[in-house]
This record gives C-alpha cells, sequence and structure tokens, in this order.
C-alpha cells in the first residue's frame, strides 16, 4: 500500500470529476421540474392534489407532443419553425372534418404527416436551411388553417374527448400520459437499433454514410415522425379546448423548442432525451402559468419570468459542462 506524504491531500481523479458532472447534466431536467413543484406547494399546498394536477397539467399533454415534435428535428440537426402553426393547422382539421367526416378527416391529417416527409427530403435533398423551410411553411399551415375555420369555432370529436375527460385512479391522467409518452418514445429512439441510426445522423452524419445507411432515409423518418406527433398534439390540444381556433397552436413553436432544451436537448451534435423533453415540457406547463399565478405575476409579464427561467437552466448546464472537460 502507497503512504501519501505529510501534508498532501488526496484528488479526485479527473474522470470521476467528469463523471459526476455528466450526471448532474443528466438530473438537471428532473431538478428544475422538483424546484417548481416545491414553489408551487411552498405558495399553495392544496394544488399538490389529484384535482390540483389535473387542473394544473391540464395542457401538459399537447406541449409533451410538440416538444417530442420538435425534437425528431433537433435529433437531426434540423429546426422547425411551423409545429405550433401545423399544430392549429391539425386543430382545425380535427374540429371540423375529422368530426363531420371522418373519412376525410383521416386523409387530411395522413397527407399533412406525408408533406412533412416530403420537407425532409427537400431540406436533404437540395441542402436547404430548415429554419427558412419550415418558417415559410409555417405560413402555408397557418393559411390553411384560416381556410378550413375562419373564425374560432367546431367541436372535438366525442370518442377524442372520451379518451382526453379519462380519469384514471390515483394518478392523474396528464402525468400517466407524459410517462407513457416518455416511455415509448425512449425505448423507440434510444433502446433501438434504427433509434441509433436516427440519432445518428445529426452526431456523426459521415460515418452513418460510410456505414452505407441512407441519410435521405433518415431525414424523411424523422420529419415524418415530427409530423405524426405534431398530429397528436393538435389532437390532443382540442380535445381538451373542445373546440378550433386558427391561431390556437402558434406559442407552441417556441415552447417546444424550450421543452426540447430544458430537457438536455442540443441544437448540434444529435444530443436529445426524450425522458428529459417530456420532463421539459412539463416544467414549462407548471411554470406558464400556475406557478406565475401563485406569485401574483401579471400574465403580460408571465412570459418574460418564463425565459429567464429557461435562461436560468442554460446558465447552469454551460457550468456543468465546463466540469465535463
Amino acid at each position: 500500500m502507497t503512504a501519501l506524504a505529510p501534508g498532501t491531500v488526496p484528488r479526485t481523479s479527473p474522470r470521476g470529476s467528469a463523471a459526476r458532472a455528466r450526471m448532474l447534466r443528466s438530473l438537471l431536467p428532473a431538478l428544475s421540474l422538483a424546484l417548481v413543484l416545491i414553489a408551487i406547494a411552498w405558495l399553495n399546498p392544496r394544488a399538490i392534489s389529484y384535482f390540483g394536477f389535473n387542473l394544473m397539467l391540464n395542457l401538459a399533454i399537447p406541449i409533451a407532443l410538440a416538444t417530442i415534435a420538435q425534437m425528431f428535428v433537433i435529433a437531426g440537426n434540423e429546426l422547425d419553425l411551423s409545429i405550433g402553426t401545423f399544430v392549429g393547422f391539425v386543430g382545425c382539421v380535427t374540429a371540423t372534418w375529422l368530426r363531420e367526416a371522418p373519412l376525410l378527416g383521416v386523409l387530411v391529417l395522413l397527407g399533412s404527416i406525408g408533406v412533412y416527409a416530403l420537407l425532409g427530403a427537400l431540406i436533404h435533398l437540395r441542402n436547404l436551411p430548415s429554419i427558412v423551410v419550415t418558417l415559410g411553411m409555417s405560413f402555408v399551415w397557418q393559411g390553411l388553417a384560416i381556410l378550413i375555420l375562419p373564425k374560432p369555432g367546431g367541436k372535438a370529436p366525442d370518442w377524442l374527448l372520451a379518451i382526453i375527460s379519462f380519469k384514471p385512479p390515483y394518478i392523474p391522467f396528464p402525468i400517466l400520459a407524459a410517462l407513457l409518452i416518455a416511455a415509448v418514445v425512449h425505448f423507440g429512439l434510444m433502446r433501438t437499433s434504427y433509434g441509433v441510426i436516427l440519432r445518428g445522423s445529426g452526431g456523426n452524419a459521415a460515418a452513418l454514410r460510410r456505414a452505407g445507411w441512407s441519410l435521405l432515409r433518415t431525414k424523411i423518418v424523422l420529419f415524418a415522425l415530427t409530423g405524426l406527433f405534431g398530429v397528436l398534439s393538435g389532437m390532443a390540444l382540442i380535445g381538451i379546448t373542445t373546440s378550433a381556433d386558427a391561431n390556437i397552436g402558434n406559442g407552441y413553436t417556441l415552447l417546444s423548442i424550450a421543452g426540447v432544451i430544458l430537457g438536455g436537448g442540443e441544437f448540434v451534435g444529435g444530443r436529445v432525451s426524450p425522458i428529459g423533453a417530456v420532463i421539459g415540457a412539463l416544467t414549462l406547463a407548471l411554470a406558464a402559468s400556475p406557478l406565475l399565478t401563485f406569485m401574483h405575476i401579471p400574465p403580460d409579464w408571465q412570459v418574460a419570468a418564463n425565459g429567464a427561467i429557461l435562461i436560468i437552466v442554460l446558465a447552469a448546464r454551460v457550468l456543468i459542462s465546463r466540469r465535463e472537460r
């Protein structure tokens, strides 16, 4: 056994310090959610209940689905600036055609997923910036939504209302749905061989190409998955609000990006976390209204407060990242 020289202090190995920093980084989304819950419990203890969570997390499901949709695009080193207006378009289709002419509604929604897949192919084949392409598509989706529903109205299908109004015992439905979404997407993207390929298209596209995999196909699949979860988000939103508006999903673009970043995702390298993205969405759902309302912050200041929360979390991530080096 080697004895320490007098006056010396054993140092922590750089590898161990980096491992702890990575662990802290992975736990940061959960810590952010825990801090928001603790603040809500301190300000209003009655909110921490079955009824309270149902009320506070009422919009968490569509936000989580939109965040997952954005996460698939970010996994491929792209960004979707049209997801909010797309959710609004889906909402208008759901509240009108899907209720009055179900076959037509289903075909339109399937076609919209196909449009997303074509966007992925176009961006890859023409080497176009996804920000520019999706920004242009945001006006297309907005215009189509206005054509379908010029003024607020429509009604959610009865079967959709029945699903959203489901009240399971013990665990509130929004929490149960969030756990299911996180588990399914985590398994598909993080635990399957094709999930590795999808993430590899953003992490190391050159290695993926050398291995013989088609980058065009992975881009199409990623954008198709974005369209699929965007459709689910729009349908869930209408199931909650029971009616539609062409502008109902406009705020979801920034919420989805913030949810992915809060959950540990990064704009480069294909580094994403489905579980973290859902946790980020829950954090935003709780901080967007319940927490700030309990703090008596006026609605006009709530958007700025949400931005402050995002900046604080990002600053903590930067400090932790420095410890990894």
